[in-house]
């Protein structure tokens, strides 16, 4: 291969990255986002007392910023209604309860021209709040959030958001006599999909 050939190789191939780079769109900064989602928590046995709660829907409110194109972190908020019960042979309590989650997290995404893979890790609070429950007690507990998903995008701004969140924390026993000690780590899924907006 002849010196000429060899620089209209380099000049080809160095052509073609600005092609390539055309298939991510702008980066945004900003992205609001608010999803449904379903709530499903993994029975837990702890000294012969089964733990789980019903399944149930909430609503997750989201506010990501990113620093560079791929690296970013979130703030959430989120509610659902459920009942917490723990169950023995000759007892079962279950609380009718409101959880609020209010977390925080990193975010990697790969966005392309049309949708944006994403991953995030991160830390927050759960607050169960009983609902008519004589002697029971606001309590809250730190949680581990994980996940990922993808944004389809509808317009340059408009997308649509799939994702799925693990949290990780200790049940709550609501400070009530009969379920000290009785807390464990448990793991509730939370499959999601909602709408988003980026600026």
């Amino acid at each position: 291969m002849t010196r000429n050939h060899l620089f209209a190789v380099v000049l080809a191939g160095a052509s073609a990255v600005p092609m390539l780079a055309q298939e991510e769109p702008p980066a945004s900064k900003n992205e609001v986002a608010v999803q449904g989602f379903g709530s499903f928590l993994k029975t837990t046995t702890s000294n012969g007392v089964p733990q789980s709660a019903t399944n149930t829907g909430g609503v997750l409110a989201s506010y990501r910023y990113f620093f560079t194109q791929h690296h970013g972190v979130e703030a959430n908020y989120g509610f659902m209604s459920n009942t917490q019960s723990y169950s023995s042979p000759s007892n079962v309590v279950g609380l009718n309860n409101n959880t609020h989650e209010i977390s925080a997290a990193y975010v990697f995404r790969m966005p392309f021209k049309r949708f944006t893979p994403f991953v995030l890790a991160g830390a927050g609070a759960l607050v169960f709040d009983p609902r008519d429950a004589a002697g029971a007690s606001a309590e809250t507990r730190a949680t581990f959030v994980y996940g990922g998903g993808a944004d389809v995008n509808l317009t340059r701004h408009f997308f649509v958001r799939g994702e799925y969140r693990g949290l990780v924390y200790n049940s709550p026993t609501y400070n009530l006599t009969g379920l000290n000690g009785l807390d464990r780590v448990t793991h509730a899924a939370e499959p999601s999909v909602g709408f988003g907006y980026r600026f």
